[in-house]
């Protein structure tokens, strides 16, 4: 039997979100900055379906970045982020006490910049020996070269790289688990582009929704 440990595990994992503000954003040319968003709120909903603490971290709210961007903090309203003044969320002694206080040493980390906040408190996690999945395709870097260069950094000093889809696909694993699956599959059909057209063609196919006047 093939070994699963190194697998996602919903009871193990916290989502750690860091610095997805506008006034970031503006400078990200490493990813479409709809699709960036896209596959965050993504992340954020997948984080809810499976129970994971989520943890949201900010900066310099006040004086350039902005609040969380709206369309995320639309999926968590109920999460309130913690703003710093270090770029760093483990030198910031109220986010670093979040991210202990939830009790997981596997860290599902995303955020702006990837070149800076990102790779800061992922290779300090790394150093306090947490387990770290960077969701790539949730990060945004200055240019597409320095946003590379910082997720070699990250995996040279032992973080997983990972997508948006994989930990969505990874947490539910086995599509007859039912008290994720409608959840999940709301995700992939909303966010997951053609995959999610293909789903939800399957679907009505499968079981085709009532013609207009029919009986039900």
């Amino acid at each position: 039997m093939a070994d699963i440990a190194s697998l996602l595990t919903p009871s193990e994992c916290t989502m750690l979100f860091i610095d997805h503000q506008a006034g970031l954003a503006f400078a990200v040319e490493s990813v479409d900055r709809q699709t960036l968003l896209n596959n965050t709120a993504a992340l954020a909903r997948t984080g809810l379906v499976f129970g994971l603490p989520i943890i949201v971290s900010t900066s310099a709210t006040k004086v350039y970045s902005g609040p969380l961007m709206p369309a995320i903090q639309m999926v968590i309203p109920d999460v309130e982020a913690i703003d710093r003044k270090s770029m760093n969320v483990w030198e910031d002694e109220a986010a670093r006490a979040a991210v202990e206080a939830a009790g997981r040493k596997h860290l599902l980390v995303s955020g702006l910049l990837t070149e800076a906040c990102v790779s800061f408190t992922v290779l300090s996690a790394l150093a306090e020996g947490y387990e770290v999945s960077v969701v790539a395709d949730a990060c945004g870097g200055l240019t597409p070269t320095s946003h590379d260069l910082a997720l070699r950094r990250m995996a040279s000093a032992g973080a997983h790289m990972t997508s948006w889809i994989q930990v969505l696909l990874e947490l539910q694993r086995d599509w007859t688990r039912h008290e994720t699956y409608d959840g999940a599959r709301f995700i992939v059909e909303t966010y997951g582009g053609g995959y999610g057209i293909g789903l939800s063609y399957a679907r009505d196919m499968i079981t085709p929704p009532p013609l207009a006047g029919s009986p039900k």
